[in-house]
């Protein structure tokens, strides 16, 4: 798939482009009476590609492809995921999403929402998105949780490719839990965010991330708070860090800093096996 010229028709939605790309990819995920989960929509226009992979269980898996280069300078992008009452969906994606300048002056947006019913359960697992050098992306994630809803977020952002500076990355994470806000949370990096590169946020790491995850069964037993990583990577500025705590709510929630995206990947699933064991 190729972009069209602003103005224009895009080939998938038909709507005039404009500024830039237009595209939202919608996933609806659905109990079936014999315990398996369907998906009635599975609907992919601009850069998304959705295609369904084997499924885990009683969990149907959707993986996120990259059909063109998203996002770039005023694109306006967004997926929209709903899983129904007693569903059970777990998404990934092929490669990371790198965020580039674009001929279009002005910002990108990539807005992700996600709504999960009473006895679903939502795992959003997707690759690292990449904040290139030139690029300005603003990027917000909400959720909506019932009150018996299940959820696994991993959140990657990977500031610049190898040997280049950053592109200005803003990014919003709300989540909120039988209509009360569970976690609300902003960041900002990059060129123009004063303070983003010093000891007190990020102290020379280019890799940030975080894991959120909500179980219902946290009300009785809370997860421990932990400092993740191995003890000899806890004094340098360059080491990757990572620290698990409860939320109320009940949740728990990890988050890390590293100098790269495979060692901050590493925190992260250790704080995976730290919330899984209790």
């Amino acid at each position: 798939m190729t972009r069209v010229l602003p103005g224009t028709a895009h080939p998938r939605t038909g709507a005039p482009t404009g500024a830039g790309l237009r595209g939202t990819a919608r996933i609806t995920a659905r109990a079936d009476g014999d315990g398996t989960t369907r998906l009635p929509v599975l609907d992919g226009e601009g850069p998304f590609a959705l295609r369904r992979i084997r499924s885990h269980g009683d969990r149907a898996r959707v993986c996120l492809v990259g059909a063109m280069s998203a996002p770039l300078g005023g694109d306006r992008l967004g997926i929209d995921v709903t899983v129904e009452a007693g569903a059970a969906l777990g998404i990934t994606a092929a490669a990371a999403t790198v965020a580039l300048p674009g001929r279009t002056p002005g910002h990108a947006t990539y807005d992700v929402r996600l709504t999960v019913a009473d006895g679903a359960r939502l795992d959003w697992l997707p690759e690292p998105l990449i904040s290139a050098a030139g690029s300005d992306l603003r990027m917000t994630t909400t959720v909506e949780l019932a009150p018996t809803a299940r959820l696994v977020l991993r959140e990657e952002q990977v500031l610049g490719r190898s040997g280049e500076r950053p592109g200005t990355l803003r990014s919003r994470l709300t989540v909120r839990r039988a209509g009360r806000t569970l976690l609300d949370q902003e960041t900002a990096y990059g060129p123009g965010i004063p303070g983003w590169d010093t000891s007190a946020v990020l102290y020379g790491r280019r890799a940030v991330g975080q894991l959120l995850v909500v179980e219902p069964e946290f009300d009785a037993k809370p997860v421990e708070v932990r400092l993740l990583g191995d003890a000899d990577e806890r004094g340098g500025a360059g080491a990757g860090q990572a620290v698990l705590a409860p939320l109320t709510g009940p949740a728990a929630l990890a988050t890390a800093i590293a100098p790269d995206a495979l060692r901050l990947r590493r925190l992260l699933d250790e704080a995976a096996r730290g919330v899984a064991a209790g």
